[in-house]
Parts: C-alpha cells; structure tokens; sequence
C-alpha cells in the first residue's frame, strides 16, 4: 500500500479506539469512562518485553524447523546470504521481511516449510575490512603471512555472524537455524570443488592470459559487474606520430596517453581512402622511438575521431582483440599497483597518474601534442575500494560462458525457466545473460575458496583436482604447489540454492526441498547472483534453482536518495524496532511500495504502523473485556446473528480472499491496504461500535452470538495479520479464546461461501451512509455527539423502510438522537438541515440543532471577513507593480487564494440565504 498510511481519523469519534501513543496511558474505557483490565492484557503494548519473549519461545520449541510434516508439500526459501562484512541494513530488513512474510503464510497453509539461513564470505569485501583494521593496529596482511591472516578473518566472520544472527531475532525471522550454512563452510567447499572440477573437465574452466578488470589498491582481477561506472571530467589528448619514412604523421586521440608507452601499433580502417596507401608503413612512437606498424582493422570506426586509433594490447580489451588478430606484442608498463614498470623507461617508478602528468609535458615539449579537449567520459572504478580500474593483461581464470547462457537461455525462453514477479525483469535477466563476456573467476586474494588447480614445479603441469594432489602426473614429482589466488565470491553463490541442501551428494534435503520456491532479492544483483544461480543450477542439477524470482526495488532516504555512508542517510533497523518494535518496522516496510519499486524510508510512517498496532491492541482489549469466560468451544457461528454480525463476517470473508490472492501475487503493498482498511475501518471504526449494543443489552441470545462473533472475527484477523506483525499477533491470539500452542502453526484462513451476505453489505451500506450524513451534518453545524438531535428520515420504498425500522437502534445510538421518526409519507420541514442518501431523504430540523437568530448573526459576520479578504487579494492582483516584480508562484498562489476566499464566500452566503427564508 503505497500510502498506508495517513493515519486514519475515527469515522466514529469518541469511541475510546484511536490508537494511542506508544508509551501513554491510554486503555479501553467503557462508556462510564472507568478503566477495565482486558482478559490479562497490559494497558499499553510493550514491543520489547514481548518480542524477546516470543522469539524464545519459538526457538524453543522448534516451531520454524522444516520436516515436520513429510506428507505435504514442500515450500523452500534460501536466504540471499549477507556479507559478513558487518550489520545487516535498512535493505535487508526489506529483503528479509517479504521472505519471513511469505514462509509464515505458507506454514500456516500447512506447507512443510524450509527457510535456511546462511552468510556468504564476501571475499574482496570482508578481506578489504579485516586488513583496514590491522592498519590501525600497525601491521599489514604481509606481516602475519596467509595462514594466520586467514585466521584473522575466521574471528571477524564469527563476531559479525554472531551479530547477524541476534539481528535476525530481532526482526523475527522464522528461520531454521538447525540448517543454517556458510559459503566457506566444508560441505559448500566440496561442491565449489566439484563444480570446477566438472568445468574444467568439460573445457568450460580455462586459463589464460586476458585483459581484465584491475583494481590496484586491492591487487585483484574484478569481473565486470564488480566495476561501477561514474561519470568523470578529464581530457582527450590529441597526439602525432610520424612516419619512419619522413611523409607525413598520423593523429590518435587518447584519454590515457601514459599507455602509450605500451602502444603496439596504430589502426586504421581497411576501406578508408585518407590511409590506405599507409597500410604496412611503420610509425615512431613518440618519447619511446619505438617502431610500430600501420594496421588495417574493421574495428576502427572511420567517422570518429581522424579514423586512426593507437593499439594498446596489455592495457585495453579492445585493443587486445585487435592485437590477437594481428599477432601484435603485448607491452605491459605498469605492475600490479598501477606503477610504472620497466617498460616504461624512465617513468619506471611513477604512480600511473604521476606520470600522466609528466609524459604530458613531455610530448608538449617535443612539440608532438597537438591539443587537449575537455571531455567528460564513464570511469571504471572498483566498487569495494573506489580505485579507479585499470585495464590490465594479466594470467586468470575464466568461465567460458557462452555454452552456459545458451542453456539458460533456451530454457527461459521455453517456458522452462523462471517466472520473473513483476515479469519486466526477465528482460534484464536476458538482455544480460544474452551479452554475457566470459567470466574472470579468479581473484588475488587470501580469504575465499582457493582455486583447486596445482602446478608441477618441475615440468609445469597443471592439476586441477578435488583434494591436494600429491605427485605430478606426468613426471612423478612430489614438488607441487597450489594456486595462489581464490575464486571470485560469486562462483560459490552461484551453487546456494543447491549446495545448501547437501549437493552433490543426494540428501534427503536435496530431494525434498529442492528447486526451491522462490527467490526474493533486489534488481540490483539480477546480473551478479540470479543469472549466476540459473545457468549453474540448470547445468549441474538439470532444473532451475526456483520457480519464482520476486524482485523488489531498494530502499532509499525520504528525498529519494541512495542510503552511504558519505551522505550520511543510512537508517540502522534495530534503531527502527528499538523506537517503534518489529511489527511496526516490518509493516511499514513490506506494504509501503509497489512491486519492482524503490522504496523511500520515513520515519513517520513507521509511526503510523505503530499507531496502527496500537489501534489492533487497543480494539482487542476492549473486545476481551467482553469475552470473559468464553472457551475456543463457544466460538460458533450458528446463533442468532444481527446485520453487523453477517456484515463483518462477509468483510472478513472478502478480505481473507484478497489476502490469499494478494500474498500468492507477491502484492504485499495492496495486501497491506486490505488489512489495514479492514481491520481500522470495518472492524475497529465500525464492529466494535456497533456489537456495543448486543454486548451492553438485555438480550442473552444476541450477547452470545456477537460474542462468538467478536472472538471469531478477532482470530481470524491476527492470523491474518501475523505474517506481517508476528509477534503483536501472538501476543494477543493467546489471550483470545484458542486451540494450539501457537499462532504460528494456527491454520491460515480460507475462503467460506457459508459467509457471504450480501443482504446484510446492503443493509449496513446503507445505515452506514446513514450515520455519516449526520454527523457531516453535525460537523458542519458545529453541534458535538454529546447533544441529541431530531432526525427525521423519508424512506424511498417499502425495503427501505424495513432495513430503517429493523435497526432503529443503531440509528438512534451512531446518529445521537432524542427523537427519530421513520415514514414514508413525511413532510419535509421547512426550516431544517438536509441530507440525501440512497434510499432515504434526511431532515435534521434546524430548531433542534442551532440558535437560528445567532447563527445568522455569525454568519453575516463571517461574509464581511470574507469579503474582506476577497477585496485585499483584488488590490494586489491589481496593483500592475507587484504584478510585474512578484515571481509567476506567487501571483498564482495570490490567485489560488482569492478563488478558495469566494468559493469560502459564496457556501457562507447560500447557508445564510437559507435560515433567513
């Protein structure tokens, strides 16, 4: 529900319902204003005694573990594991909450269901923070050496795991922690093994020398979805290389002229006319005096730029293609820090950007820079260190992707793939998976999965095996040495949703929950983590990994804005749930957006989720109140009902069926809109007032049945309302007339034909225009309910006059009246206030509301104002020098007021002429 979220106003005042603050005093008060305990109810809810309480509970009994019931069908959810870099954020409560929403319900339907817990690794990330901290204790990675470096980073990931996991309790997630995992952990070790074992094996895994993402503050290869691109203002240096033979020169443009040095030939296109006849010819490359060839290549576009482009093999993937293709030399000139190497003559040693600088002034010296524009050009930067990337030739590993997207591919587009919610974003899945370039899996790196591929140190072979391997195959010797470096993090969280379940060996888990039901996760990772997921999945267990992908947007500050830490705008949950509790948190943020959009966190709707729990608390105190001694065996629906008493059933019938179709949709927002209109308007504004007077009666019979009907209708709303708001739910579900434990495991209501009444939705329609009318009426005559009124009401037909006659009474209490009189043949009187429904003509006589002579008095008064302040805005509006200096908002805000003041006028005015006839 995008807007919950205006905190509603009781449409009937004064009933001791509205929600009350957290923290006052406020409780359920009869109509003889004295305070009552309700059925052991505290006053005021207490978020954090019964959260903690709760969740205990819970865990105690094992109510969240999977496998309990073999017999139904299986419903599985994996969590999208966090880094154990640190606290999980306002973006994976988000994440979390739809999940926990979704596996609560579907336990309560009678699923057998699985939600496992895990955290990933997170490499680079995780690595980046443990080595941040050594720096401030003096010491580098260097210094402890790798094993005991990695042990460094096992303490980190078991402090903030820890952390993780009192997070998640906090928030209530129903997780089976008995199979909770790591991507690190030996059994996902075995499969990461296996499945690069088979990748190798079936040539999909190679090593080779590439042109890759670098990042040298973190010395590590980066895959193409780990670099953000922002836009930058720099330059694009136009220089003149000159023929060896003295005719002439060929201009090239660059925005790095320190890869020059490394420069291996220059391009030109085999069908331009201004080059052809230097096709073959050699140029000398400024600074160096190198010679390099003129080469024709179909990649050089000939409208851009002069039509030539200088070849870089070692320093960009294009101009590495271009030199495969040609057999160019591959000149690296700077190492894996971004310095200056040897290649690089005298600029060895120079930071890449030093020397940017320096080769600059050099080629303007040597009178070989022709000009230097500004140009505001995409920069590749690392998204964990912000180091801008460097394209870089380097030996790594590589998934060789295209076999693997083509199955993907093919099964989407064949139905046999995933059904993407809201279904746009599988066109981002396949516009990705479609262009996909192979993936540069290996990392430089100590924390992660290293690459389980040794080298014989005497005769070079390579081994790529599942465990160490002792001797060399092919020359039996016993010196052999691991790789280094580490699997991207990816490669394992591609594997989760099977690995998870005990893959590759057939566990019992494996077979029951597996593919799993749905994947929910931001778009943000469609292209790192899904489309990963999908291709393994379906390459080494020959199924999708889930059957639905339920994308949602991110959550962002209230101006719309990305939460950083540089802005400062990052919300913490546990600040949230310590302010406001849980429940409150998980409403707001699971209904407050529509699917696949962002969502913009405010703290004052939390406040009103807040209020909103209050609302359900307060309504269900004053309802057990009137519940005492009432057992789970009393709730029966077979007495004698009242029109209300059909007509909330009927509304709880409809809304149990909107829920269902809503929560199956994935529609969270508009399931929350249901709830909250149902349970605020319907149940609280309407029921509870109206069952007052069968509770409050003489009648023994119609006490019961709105007893039973009360407790019922209350049931069956916290079932409802427990997916979303867990632990309020439970808490007061206990106190309800029950069977069962726990809510938890209580049935999820189902649709009951029995209960449609569409007689009594009539009926109560038609009293409830009713009663509105009257107290518009009220309201716009300023008389308070506390004065009794005359209503006189003219039904249009017999039917009407039955549904009118057969609840005088609630007529008589909503409309607050000392005289009522129903006919069909009435007279309309001649000074009275009017009010017109379907069905009914109302007559409010104005003796019995007002002082006639001192509301005209008023009035008049009021018309003088009005007519002041019409004239003031007239003046201005006319005054041609404030026309011509105030800014066109303020003269229409000028004429915006003058409009409301007559409009203001011309109602006073009416009413006026109204009482004096």
């Amino acid at each position: 529900m995008a807007d919950l979220q205006e905190t509603k106003e009781s449409a009937l005042p004064g009933t001791g319902l509205e929600a009350a603050p957290a923290g006052s005093e406020e409780g359920v008060v009869e109509d003889n204003g004295a305070e009552k305990p309700a059925g052991g109810m505290p006053t005021t809810y207490d978020p954090r005694e019964a959260e903690a309480r709760w969740y205990a509970y819970w865990q105690e009994k094992g109510f969240f573990k999977a496998g309990n019931r073999p017999d139904k069908e299986s419903f599985t959810i994996v969590i999208p594991p966090p880094n154990v870099t640190g606290m999980l954020h306002i973006g994976h409560a988000l994440d979390f909450t739809l999940q926990d929403i979704l596996i609560r319900m579907k336990r309560m339907q009678g699923f057998d269901t699985l939600w496992l817990p895990g955290s990933d690794h997170a490499g680079i990330a995780t690595q980046t923070k443990v080595e941040q901290k050594l720096r401030e204790e003096g010491i580098t990675r260097y210094d402890l050496g790798r094993e005991k470096f990695v042990e460094k980073v096992w303490e980190w990931k078991e402090h903030y795991n820890g952390i993780i996991r009192e997070q998640w309790a906090k928030m209530g997630l129903s997780l089976d922690y008995s199979r909770e995992r790591f991507t690190l952990d030996e059994g996902l070790s075995k499969a990461v093994r296996e499945v690069f074992v088979k990748l190798y094996e079936k040539g999909l895994i190679y090593r080779g020398k590439y042109i890759i993402n670098w990042d040298p503050a973190a010395r590590t290869a980066l895959s193409d979805i780990e670099v953000e691109y922002k836009e930058v203002q720099g330059h694009l240096y136009h220089l003149t290389y000159p023929l060896k033979d003295g005719s002439g020169s060929l201009t090239v443009a660059t925005t790095r002229p320190e890869t020059m040095l490394g420069d291996t030939a220059v391009a030109v296109h085999p069908k331009d006319e201004r080059y052809r006849h230097l096709i073959g010819k050699l140029l000398v490359l400024p600074i160096t005096g190198r010679e390099i060839p003129v080469i024709a290549d179909e990649y050089v576009e000939r409208e851009f730029g002069s039509g030539a482009v200088k070849i870089t093999p070692a320093h960009d993937p294009n101009d590495f293609e271009v030199g495969r293709r040609h057999d160019l030399p591959q000149v690296l000139v700077m190492d894996e820090s971004g310095t200056m190497n040897a290649n690089a003559g005298k600029y060895q040693g120079l930071d890449r950007f030093e020397c940017r600088k320096q080769i600059v002034a050099d080629l303007k010296e040597q009178g070989v820079l022709l000009k230097i524009e500004d140009h505001v050009h995409q920069v590749g930067h690392s998204e964990r260190s912000g180091a801008v990337i460097e394209p870089y030739l380097s030996t790594q590993w590589f998934v060789s992707m295209k076999p693997l997207a083509e199955n993907a591919i093919a099964a989407q587009k064949s139905g046999k793939g995933a059904n993407f919610v809201p279904d746009r974003f599988e066109r981002t899945y396949l516009q990705w998976i479609e262009n996909v370039r192979d993936w540069c899996i290996s990392r430089q790196l100590w924390w992660g999965h290293r690459i389980p591929a040794y080298y014989c140190q005497d005769c070079g072979e390579v081994h790529v095996a599942h465990e160490a391997v002792a001797a060399c195959a092919k020359c039996g010797s016993a010196i052999i040495k691991q790789d280094d470096d580490v699997l991207d993090t990816w490669f394992s969280s591609a594997l989760w949703p099977f690995s998870t379940l005990g893959w590759p060996e057939k566990t019992a888990d494996l077979q029951r929950f597996y593919p799993t039901s749905v994947l929910v996760t931001g778009y943000d990772i469609i292209p790192f983590w899904v489309s990963r997921m999908m291709f393994t999945g379906l390459e080494f267990t020959g199924e999708t990994p889930f059957k639905d992908v339920l994308i949602h947007g991110l959550v962002r500050d209230s101006e719309g804005r990305k939460m950083s830490k540089s802005l400062g705008n990052g919300v913490d949950p546990l600040e949230v749930i310590e302010k406001y509790g849980a429940d409150a948190m998980r409403f707001m943020i699971s209904t407050s957006s529509t699917q696949g959009q962002d969502l913009r966190f405010r703290w004052e709707r939390v406040e009103q989720a807040r209020n909103f729990a209050n609302k359900i608390w307060n309504a269900s105190r004053f309802a057990l109140m009137n519940l005492e001694g009432i057992t789970a065996a009393d709730v029966r629906l077979d007495g004698q009902l009242s029109t209300s008493d059909r007509w909330i059933l009927h509304r709880l019938n409809e809304t149990v069926r909107d829920v269902t179709r809503l929560m199956d949709q994935y529609d969270f927002g508009e399931t929350g809109r249901h709830l909250y209109n149902f349970v605020w308007d319907d149940l609280c504004d309407w029921y509870i007032e109206f069952a007052k007077l069968s509770l409050y009666g003489t009648d023994a019979q119609a006490k019961a049945s709105t007893q039973a009907v009360l407790a019922y209708v209350l049931d069956r709303t916290q079932r409802l309302l427990h997916p979303f708001m867990p632990y309020i739910s439970e808490e007061i579900w206990q106190h309800l007339p029950h069977e069962g434990e726990t809510i938890t495991l209580a049935q999820w209501p189902v649709y009951d034909p029995a209960l449609e009444a569409a007689d009594a939705v009539g009926e109560m329609g038609f009293l409830m225009e009713i009663i509105r009318t009257v107290r518009n009426i009220r309201a716009e005559v300023n008389v308070p309910m506390s004065k009794k009124i005359e209503l006189l009401v003219k039904p249009s037909d017999e039917q009407a006059e039955a549904v009118l006659t057969r609840n005088v009474d609630y007529l008589k209490r909503f409309c607050g009246t000392s005289l009522l009189e129903i006919q069909a043949d009435l007279a309309a009187p001649n000074k009275a206030m009017t009010g017109v429904v379907t069905g009914a003509e109302l007559y409010l006589p104005l003796a019995g509301l007002i002082d006639i002579a001192q509301e005209i008095t008023r009035l008049e008064k009021e018309v003088q104002t009005l007519n002041g302040e019409v004239e003031r805005v007239e003046k201005k509006l006319a005054n041609t020098g404030f026309v011509a200096k105030a800014p066109a908002k303020v003269i229409e805000e000028e004429k915006a007021k003058m409009a409301d003041y007559a409009a203001k006028r011309e109602i006073v005015m009416a009413r006026l002429q109204e009482l004096k006839g």
